[in-house]
């Protein structure tokens, strides 16, 4: 590690398979760093995106036993960019096998954007399983959050993204996309779907950073696309699959006891910083780091470093 780059040197897993979960899905898992470590699990963000190389480097692999997973139907778990059994309840669940598979009394959890949401939801379902937190990026999938990005507060900051994003939609659709993509997302019209793909995902990774970056070759692959946008929509259209609208923060007295680390960045325009300050208030163990220089993204510099730090303030705490 260095000053200009504050992850751990690239590592390979020293185990890999897939979990049968039962009712259809074959679920990719990889295990990196010390067997003997401190257990950790890294939860991709999306929902749909999958796990990366890179996600590796932020734990010790020295000090830790990490786990990352490809959640159902994206990365390489199978069946690709498949929604039947795909609810945030399952997903748990699926954690719950992993954390028996590998003899884990307790592990970290750890979740950035949609991994923050998740990782919320498997501590206050499970808290006793949980020895720290560590989130980035938060979203509690509100209404207000999900308004703010797909309807009426981020195509402010980037009008002429949001204009590339709805060309697509007739006019009287343009403000209110979320069912109008699900209408074109779970069609039977492939090259439909495909271009109702890439739009939804290029629109989320080209307003992730702080400086926006072209994001149509990293977002725009049919492969990455359908599988993101298919699973995200279908997870906003219905609400997480929660029972209420504020549930994770109305239910954050079950994280008493769980000492944790929220970073998110200033200028977040994806999941904006009031969700984590809102958070912050009602769980008194967690610290709240306000990244200055950065927006939603995992990888800006300032992120970076300061998810490192989180990791290594853990890694030998029992």
């Amino acid at each position: 590690m260095s000053e200009s780059n504050p992850l751990y040197p690239p590592l390979e897993p020293h185990a890999c398979g897939h979990l049968d979960t039962g009712d259809g899905y074959q679920v990719y898992w990889e295990r990196c760093g010390n067997p003997q470590g401190k257990p950790a699990v890294f939860l991709h963000g999306g929902p749909g995106s999958g796990c990366n190389p890179i996600h590796r480097q932020l734990f010790d692999p020295e000090r830790y036993d990490i786990l990352l997973f490809d959640q159902r139907g994206c990365g390489r778990s199978m069946p690709h960019a498949s929604l039947d059994n795909n609810t945030t309840w399952h997903l748990i669940e699926d954690m719950e096998r992993l954390r028996k598979m590998i003899g884990a009394e307790q592990w970290q959890v750890f979740g950035g954007s949609w991994g923050s949401t998740l990782a919320l939801a498997y501590a206050e379902q499970y808290p006793s399983r949980v020895s720290e937190l560590i989130l980035r990026g938060i979203f509690t999938m509100r209404q207000q959050e999900l308004d703010w990005f797909y309807k009426s507060g981020a195509r402010n900051v980037f009008p002429e993204k949001w204009a590339r994003l709805v060309e697509i939609l007739p006019e009287h659709q343009r403000d209110d996309i979320i069912p109008a993509f699900h209408e074109r997302l779970m069609g039977d019209d492939i090259e439909r779907q495909l271009e109702a793909a890439r739009r939804w995902s290029v629109w989320e990774g080209e307003t992730s950073k702080l400086i926006p970056v072209d994001a149509t070759e990293s977002h725009a692959a049919d492969h990455f696309a359908l599988a993101f946008a298919r699973i995200e929509n279908h997870y906003f259209i219905n609400k997480g699959f929660f029972e209420f609208d504020d549930q994770l923060l109305a239910q954050a007295d079950r994280l008493e006891g769980i000492p944790g680390v929220i970073i998110h960045g200033r200028y977040d325009m994806v999941c904006p910083l009031r969700n984590a300050w809102e958070l912050s208030t009602v769980w008194p163990e967690a610290t709240l780091e306000i990244i200055e220089a950065a927006g939603h993204s995992f990888s800006e510099p300032e992120t970076l470093a300061a998810l490192v730090r989180a990791t290594d303030r853990f890694a030998d705490r029992h």
